[in-house]
């Protein structure tokens, strides 16, 4: 019922205007949000500052945008530079609750698809909480070489106190740029970036009035699911050699219809499988018979080999560049920020 209602709302949302009989809802979104902010915008609470500077990745739509592999781009492109970065999130999807770390013997289902893909590319520290400020203080508690937080979402989560924050966009832009229910913002789009604010675009061209930078992606190859699991590098003559026979693919992501389209201009005969975004996938959501499959890293974090046997599972990478002129200017505003103590 759940997934049925968010996919007759993502499609309104993306029309040329909102629907007419949501708009109430939406101003009652609009003044609730209002309230819940003032008490942060007049000092009656105050937010929670880390000893570092903390950099939030968020977009103001509600689903996602790219900002996973944005964060694990973040992560490289800043370790190259010098800092020692570990990340935050909610852990959206997790079959856990409380403050939970990242760590070898931790699961998607432990922490989440998206945070347990980024420990697991990056290397970093990563945990995860309801609250995001009690996720930040166990991690700095537990690794004293952290000197830069990045937060995985949280724009709207006001507790946590930023330094820097990069929203990111996609193709969709705004949508119909009305606030939920009537269209996807969580928060209004802004006239001009506040002070301390990028913007990132992971489409080809800019999606929204606001400058920004844009990022490059294209398919890094490909790998059988075990091999994956094991470590192996994306291999791109594995992805070229699937052209010419036809494969399933699946993606659980909020838009799958990107990386359909990315596998079709790669050259390759897909039969797609959209499910839900952060899909359960303990039990293999193709036919006992599917000779060849093909999925993203987010989807192959919850793939238990032994339950896909008898059906060829290959992990399909993304290749997700960020402009060096952002990465540069992120460290530059990074590094100005005061010591705390």
């Amino acid at each position: 019922m759940r997934d049925t209602l968010e996919r007759a709302l993502v499609s309104r949302w993306y029309r040329p205007r909102p629907a007419l009989w949501l708009m109430p809802l939406a101003w009652l979104y609009t003044a609730l949000a209002a309230l819940a902010w003032l008490p942060w915008r007049i000092g009656l609470r105050q937010p929670w500052r880390a000893p570092c500077p903390v950099l939030v990745v968020g977009n103001l739509i509600v689903g996602g945008a790219g900002k996973t592999p944005t964060v694990i781009a973040l992560v490289r492109a800043l370790q190259a530079d010098g800092w020692h970065p570990g990340v935050v999130s909610r852990g959206h999807g997790r079959h856990t609750r409380g403050v939970q770390h990242s760590g070898p013997d931790r699961s998607a289902q432990d922490i989440g698809d998206e945070p347990w893909l980024i420990a697991r590319v990056t290397g970093v520290p990563v945990v995860v909480g309801e609250r995001r400020v009690e996720a930040a203080q166990a991690l700095l508690r537990a690794n004293t070489g952290v000197d830069l937080l990045i937060a995985d979402d949280g724009l709207q989560h006001h507790a946590l106190g930023r330094d820097v924050e990069l929203w990111v966009f996609d193709e969709r832009g705004t949508g119909n740029g009305a606030r939920l229910p009537a269209g996807p913002l969580r928060q209004a789009l802004p006239g001009e970036l506040p002070p301390g604010v990028r913007v990132l675009y992971n489409a080809p061209t800019p999606s929204t009035p606001l400058p920004g930078a844009t990022a490059r992606r294209t398919l890094a190859g490909a790998v059988l699911l075990t091999d994956w699991l094991a470590g192996q590098p994306m291999d791109p003559a594995a992805l070229a050699a699937l052209r010419g026979r036809p494969v399933l693919a699946i993606a659980g992501i909020a838009a799958p219809g990107r990386f359909f389209g990315m596998l079709r201009e790669s050259g390759l005969d897909i039969t797609p499988l959209a499910l839900p975004d952060h899909a359960d996938l303990a039990v293999p959501p193709w036919p006992p018979d599917t000779p060849e499959v093909l999925c993203t890293e987010k989807d192959a974090a919850k793939l238990d080999p032994a339950p896909c046997a008898g059906t060829r599972v290959w992990v399909v990478g993304l290749d997700f560049g960020l402009p060096r002129d952002l990465t540069r200017e992120l460290g530059q505003l990074l590094a100005r920020q005061p010591t705390r103590p």
